[in-house]
């Protein structure tokens, strides 16, 4: 017997309610026992279940917040400090995404608090070449590694908060 979704595999099992062929990709066990996809009935868990309205509040406050943190970590922009802000900033992004979804998660809401963190990333840039005289924000961009360390880090525990 052949599989009916992967028609190159031979199989012997067969979903336990249509009793169509299916192979071990295919398979999925239920309390009723072996099923194939449409049998088994699957639903996202309601917590991974994002609507529009909760994508237009996360991308509100991860807006917010990506500005607010983006003008404290322009402020204090150099060395440790500079780094722990900008993972301060992903923790903010993330939390705040989380707090105005009801803690829901999932991979729309992590790329939107990482959104938050490259615009806090953007506003600290800005900050710094308006109060380092004879420097653009082209040179900030290519000249900040400590900076990109931090963004990448902040990017990190922001998606980190919404698994």
């Amino acid at each position: 017997m052949q599989c009916a979704t992967h028609p190159d595999v031979e199989t012997e099992l067969a979903c336990g309610r249509c009793e169509k062929p299916i192979c071990p990709k295919c398979m999925y066990q239920t309390p009723g026992g072996q099923r194939c996809r449409e049998c088994a009935n699957l639903k996202k868990l309601p917590q991974y279940e994002v609507g529009l309205s909760y994508l237009a509040r996360a991308a509100g406050a991860s807006l917010v917040v990506g500005v607010v943190a983006g003008v404290i970590w322009g402020i204090i922009p150099f060395g440790l400090l500079g780094i722990l802000l900008g993972i301060g900033a992903g923790y903010a992004c993330g939390e705040a995404v989380s707090i105005v979804t009801n803690r829901k998660a999932g991979t729309q809401l992590q790329v939107i608090a990482s959104v938050g963190v490259v615009v806090a990333f953007v506003v600290r840039a800005s900050i710094l070449a308006s109060a380092l005289r004879g420097w653009e924000i082209e040179d900030i961009f290519l000249n900040d590694v400590y900076g990109y360390l931090a963004l990448g880090l902040g990017i990190v525990v922001a998606v980190g908060r919404l698994r």
